[in-house]
C-alpha cells in the first residue's frame, strides 16, 4: 500500500453520483456478494476494471444501492457490504500517532478516521462483523484475515472494558 493521506483518499477522481437524483429507472439483476464478487444475471463478472467502473456509480439511499448516472438509476442487490476490506497497513507520523491505511477489493486506500469510522456489529446470525465507512455512505466489510491483524495489534480500551485499535488519536472497539 501507498503511504501517505494524500495517497488514501477513497473516491478521488469517482463521478459525483452524489449530486445525481435521478427517477429509478429500474431494477437490473447485479448482485454483489458477501465476499464482494460482483454478478450479472448470475455470472461472476471477472473483470476488476468493470468492477471498478460500477463501483465508482455505486450510490446508497437507505438500505438500498443503484447504481446512477446522470439520466439513470438502477437498483442492485447488495448481499451485506459493497465493499470488503482486504489489506491494512500501519503508519505512524512524526508526532507518533499511528494511522491505520485499509485497502479494498476495489482499489480505494482508506485511512481509518472521523470521516472513515471503524465499527464492529453483532449480528446474530453470523456473529460480529467489522466494517469501515470507505466513502460516501458506503462502507466494507473488513475480510477474515485483516480483523486478525486488528485483532492481533488491539490494546485495552481506555476505560479498561474491552480491546480496540486507534487510528489518528480515535479509538475503535473491537469487541
Amino acid at each position: 500500500m501507498q503511504a501517505g493521506a494524500e495517497r488514501a483518499r477513497a473516491g478521488a477522481g469517482l463521478p459525483p453520483v452524489e449530486s445525481w437524483n435521478p427517477h429509478l429507472t429500474g431494477d437490473i439483476d447485479i448482485r454483489i456478494a458477501r465476499d464482494g464478487t460482483w454478478y450479472h444475471e448470475g455470472g461472476a463478472i471477472t473483470r476488476l476494471e468493470l468492477v471498478r467502473l460500477f463501483s465508482g456509480l455505486l450510490k446508497r439511499e437507505g438500505d438500498a444501492y443503484f447504481l446512477v448516472t446522470p439520466v439513470e438509476k438502477w437498483r442492485i442487490q447488495v448481499e451485506d457490504a459493497p465493499f470488503v476490506i482486504v489489506a491494512l497497513a500501519r503508519e505512524v507520523d512524526a508526532a507518533g500517532v499511528q494511522h491505520l491505511v485499509f485497502a479494498t477489493n476495489v482499489g480505494d486506500q482508506v485511512i481509518a478516521g472521523p470521516d472513515h469510522p471503524l465499527r464492529v456489529v453483532d449480528t446474530s446470525a453470523r456473529g460480529t462483523a467489522p466494517y469501515l465507512r470507505v466513502r460516501r455512505n458506503l462502507e466494507a466489510l473488513l475480510s477474515r484475515p485483516v480483523y486478525y491483524q486488528l485483532a492481533e495489534i488491539a490494546e485495552p480500551a481506555p476505560d479498561g472494558n474491552g480491546h480496540g485499535v486507534a487510528s489518528g488519536g480515535i479509538f475503535y472497539r473491537l469487541d
